[in-house]
């Protein structure tokens, strides 16, 4: 397919493109988010610990982050849409097989390993397209796609919650695989645009010399290809720092919620509307703090140190809890602000390197985010086995995303300092020969 213009159109087929990576949001991380009604279940079934069956989430979480920079290069060798109908299928076939159910480590390959490198598959080029089909309205656009998540997890909670009681945990993850059948629709409606022109300038490099207006839209495709050499730039090490930890912590509450309300003595059914709760602030979170900063009013790294900042107070009074509506008040605090890091996260990595390197620094980032998905929730559960107490794991989460808003506060001064640099080599070049004359002089 042509690609029919060199620039990002900012609407048009780009909002077909936002609705489809909206439906691909809902039908991964959605499913992932609201896994932990499967926790207490798998935990039962096969008679294992806290920590045991949390590596199960652990597993899907890591290869989700450690296939990103495969995916981003699939990207570009065979467009977005390829890319993203294949994660559909590895989705279902994770789901499908882990029906099964035959022991603990058939559940890390199944609905650990393969449903995690669905989710990588389809996630990664659902961000990275509507990335290119906007420019202006970035911001805003990302944060309606990343809506999708709390937007199916509103209605995941109890829909999950039910199958289960119908057709127990196995027959529901069979149900939710072919649910997941339809990331391969969204892919379809994914026209290529960045990446059907990368294959345009192959073809009429091999065939044709370049027009000069290949070249000028050639600039910023050569970036696309994965570039190793961006750790090598403090500021994005100083902020990959911060994704490892912010990512030991997002998956925490997520898992242990549900658990914690049974501790606490809450029937299953409100339990399930926690996570609906959860899902709604997300969802309202995401759509405002992406309407903000689409505002550009605020300094986008400046607003996500401040939404991580409440997101970890709120985790450490969430444990306070003790019946239904305290728990219930504390957990939307957590999702309206976790909604409203998640909506710009994304844009301030877009800040951090620039445009022509953001699929590399996307795939790079997921990368190396990976090891704090993976060592957070087997660590928290480690630490909910020690103490007894599942509220432990939530004062670890805290803990660790108060951590990451320091190196988000060091990367805001290290940018700054940098900028003033900038300013301050500018300002000789300015004042050599201030006066016309002196000018007129010198070529005299």
């Amino acid at each position: 397919m042509q690609a029919k213009d060199s620039n990002p159109p900012d609407g048009g087929y780009g909002w077909v493109v936002v609705v489809s990576a909206f439906m691909v949001m809902g039908l991964t991380a959605a499913v992932l988010k609201t896994f932990g009604l499967f926790f207490v279940e798998i935990q039962q079934h096969f008679d294992e610990l806290a920590s045991t069956t949390s590596w199960i989430t652990s597993v899907t979480i890591a290869i989700f982050h450690l296939g990103a920079p495969v995916a981003s290069s699939l990207c570009v060798r065979y467009t977005h849409r390829a890319v993203v109908i294949t994660g559909g299928l590895l989705a279902f076939s994770g789901m499908a097989l882990g029906f099964f159910g035959l022991n603990m480590v058939w559940m890390y390959a199944t609905t650990g390993f393969l449903q995690g490198l669905g989710i990588s598959f389809s996630w990664i080029p659902s961000i990275s397209i509507v990335s290119h089909y906007f420019s202006k309205k970035r911001a805003l656009a990302n944060a309606i796609a990343s809506a999708g998540e709390c937007a199916f997890a509103f209605t995941f909670g109890p829909f999950f919650q039910w199958l289960i009681g119908q057709y127990g945990w196995k027959g529901a993850l069979l149900i939710i695989g072919g649910i997941q059948l339809n990331i391969c629709v969204c892919g379809i409606l994914m026209r290529p645009l960045a990446s059907s022109c990368l294959l345009e300038a192959r073809h009429s490099t091999a065939e044709t010399p370049p027009a000069p207006r290949t070249d000028e839209y050639k600039s910023p495709i050569t970036h696309k290809t994965f570039n190793w050499m961006l750790v090598r730039r403090l500021e994005f090490v100083l902020y990959a720092i911060f994704g490892i930890l912010a990512a030991m912590s997002f998956f925490v509450p997520p898992l242990f919620l549900v658990p914690l309300s049974y501790s606490l003595g809450i029937d299953e059914s409100w339990t399930a509307s926690l996570l609906s709760i959860l899902a709604m602030v997300d969802f309202a979170g995401r759509l405002l703090c992406g309407w903000y900063a689409n505002l550009h009013i605020t300094k986008t790294v400046h607003l996500l140190t401040m939404t991580i900042t409440l997101i970890s107070t709120s985790l450490m009074l969430l444990p306070l809890a003790n019946n239904y509506l305290s728990l219930a008040i504390f957990t939307g605090f957590y999702g309206f602000f976790f909604g409203t890091t998640v909506a710009v996260h994304i844009t301030v990595l877009a800040d951090v390197v620039g445009m022509p390197d953001f699929d590399s620094a996307l795939g790079l980032f997921m990368l190396i985010r990976s090891t704090g998905g993976f060592v957070g929730p087997p660590l928290a559960g480690l630490i909910v086995d020690m103490a007894g107490d599942y509220r432990a794991g939530f004062y670890m989460a805290g803990a660790t995303l108060v951590l990451s808003a320091g190196f988000l506060v060091t990367l805001d001064q290290f940018q700054q300092r940098k900028e003033r640099g900038r300013q301050s080599n500018a300002k000789p070049e300015k004042s050599t020969l201030p006066y016309p004359s002196l000018h007129l002089l010198k070529l005299q």
